[in-house]
């Protein structure tokens, strides 16, 4: 696996899912050029959806994707059997490969998560990739290179993993373990270049966020990378590094008892963003709600900096969604309903 991949978002509505919506996001997605769509990850909130939408989602999606671009389902826990039963309706629907995030909260060992969770999912479901997602900072657990390189070793299915452990020292130590024929993918957006670019990390491509909102301009930094474009590389990061920086929105806010760190974690911000300008998004559900006040400021003032130094990244979006822009970045009555009037 290599290239760009979307961690699509989930859009909803009152009653439920928008699947008018989600087949839009996902043609969008696909004419934009991406590699493959990564289906009811943390980005399209897992955590908050029934087993019968999950799978409905993984199904609609690799309909839409089938034969033009990879479907790659989200099917982690923290419950083994229960990632089982996913990887199965997974591949039955069709998905060509599975994201399995770290068991999370119970926290095992790297040694248990190979032998109790890996290795029993990639030897019931030979056909499919399964993807190892490694993220410590939200699931309190981690799966080592050295244990990831002893299941490349036993599985054929086991050759790509997505990193977002925030260290180029364990993404080198996992490219020494597993040698050249396997794919580190990014998940981190604003880690993306420098993981590619590195020498002893070689990253294949990125499991991205803000392609949801500009997939043509985070393909073409991909892909100039990958060919050895530098130049352009680079200046389609520092054009994008606004909203790379803000996946998650943290601000200080003032209460009657004193300041608060108020961290609003991804899709918050690229949700609402998108709600902004007009995309097929809808709310995020319980126990995620909205952006500050505060946290608002900051994601528009991202949106402005990326679209006043490059304006031709959104006129893709601007086509497909017939919709003005640098009017939604601007008129505030785009914003409304979208953040806390008060904290």
């Amino acid at each position: 696996m290599k290239g760009c991949f979307t961690a699509l978002i989930t859009p909803f509505k009152e009653d439920g899912l928008d699947n008018e919506g989600l087949d839009r996001l996902v043609g969008y997605q696909i004419q934009s050029g991406i590699s493959g769509i990564l289906v009811a990850g943390t980005t399209g909130e897992s955590p908050t959806l029934s087993w019968e939408e999950h799978y409905g989602l993984i199904k609609r999606v690799a309909e839409d994707t089938r034969g033009r671009v990879l479907c790659v389902a989200g099917t982690g826990s923290n419950n083994t059997r229960e990632a089982l039963d996913a990887t199965r309706q997974a591949a039955l629907a069709g998905a060509d490969a599975v994201l399995l995030v770290d068991p999370y909260y119970n926290g095992p060992s790297s040694h248990e998560i190979r032998r109790e969770y890996i290795a029993p999912i990639a030897e019931a479901n030979p056909g499919v990739q399964i993807v190892p997602y490694i993220i410590p900072g939200r699931t309190g657990a981690q799966l080592m290179p050295e244990d990831l390189a002893l299941l490349c070793r036993q599985y054929d299915n086991v050759k790509t993993v997505k990193e977002a452990t925030g260290s180029l020292e364990n993404m080198r130590r996992t490219r020494a373990c597993c040698g050249e024929g396997f794919s580190i993918l990014s998940g981190d957006d604003g880690m993306t270049l420098e993981m590619m670019t590195d020498p002893a990390i070689r990253a294949a491509g990125v499991i991205s966020v803000y392609s949801n909102v500009l997939p043509g301009a985070v393909c073409d930094m991909v892909n100039a990378i990958c060919s050895g474009d530098l130049e352009t590389a680079r200046a389609l990061a520092a054009s994008l590094a606004p909203l790379f920086n803000l996946v998650t929105v943290q601000t200080t806010e003032e209460t009657p008892l004193g300041p608060v760190v108020c961290k609003a974690k991804n899709p918050l911000a690229v949700k609402t963003l998108m709600a902004v300008l007009g995309l097929p998004a809808g709310d995020c559900r319980r126990p995620l709600g909205r952006l500050t006040r505060a946290g608002m400021d900051l994601l528009i003032n991202a949106g402005r900096k990326v679209y006043d130094s490059a304006p031709q990244l959104f006129e893709p979006l601007a086509e497909t969604f017939d919709v003005d822009v640098e009017a939604r970045l601007n008129d505030p009555k785009y914003q409304e309903g979208l953040y806390y009037e008060e904290y």
